[in-house]
């Protein structure tokens, strides 16, 4: 394996034998849920990082069809949903890693048409917009349902 399959599968993850996204999702979770420890700085940080070598790593590998395998935009995606959360939390994790999966396996208008552009950018957009709609949808969640629940 080289370095952009290693980066494209999210250091294998995207290999699992069933529902790899969903590994990817899990590990975008645990590396957010780290960052997130240290402040919302280090998970924008982050994001970002993913983000960049996502790009170059599903260009590289020539993943413009999105096999699979390539999780990284799972990673990006699931991080971003957990900005909407003030502290690491168990039950902000679980709600962040479900609503960041509802929006990547139902691909609603705007996460539909990024994946359909079958470029690098459009295998890590989509998920950056399911990412933004979960964030949203969890914001808004702490907004309606204040206090310290997350």
């Amino acid at each position: 394996m080289n370095t952009a399959e290693l980066i494209a599968s999210a250091g294998g993850a995207g290999y699992a034998p069933k529902a790899p996204g969903t590994f990817g999702s899990l590990i975008g979770l645990l590396i957010g849920a780290i960052l997130l420890q240290l402040g919302h700085g280090p998970l924008v940080m982050g994001i970002i990082v993913a983000s960049i070598i996502g790009v170059w790593a599903v260009w590289a590998v020539g993943g413009q069809n999105d096999p699979g395998w390539i999780v990284i935009d799972e990673v990006a995606g699931q991080m971003i949903t957990m900005l909407a959360l003030p502290r690491v939390s168990a039950l902000g994790c679980l709600l962040a890693f479900g609503l960041f999966r509802l929006f990547d396996i139902w691909k609603p208008g705007p996460v539909g048409l990024a994946d359909r552009r079958h470029d690098a950018l459009g295998v890590m957009a989509d998920d950056w917009i399911a990412g933004m709609i979960g964030f949203a949808c969890l914001a808004v969640l702490a907004w309606l349902l204040p206090g310290h629940w997350l």
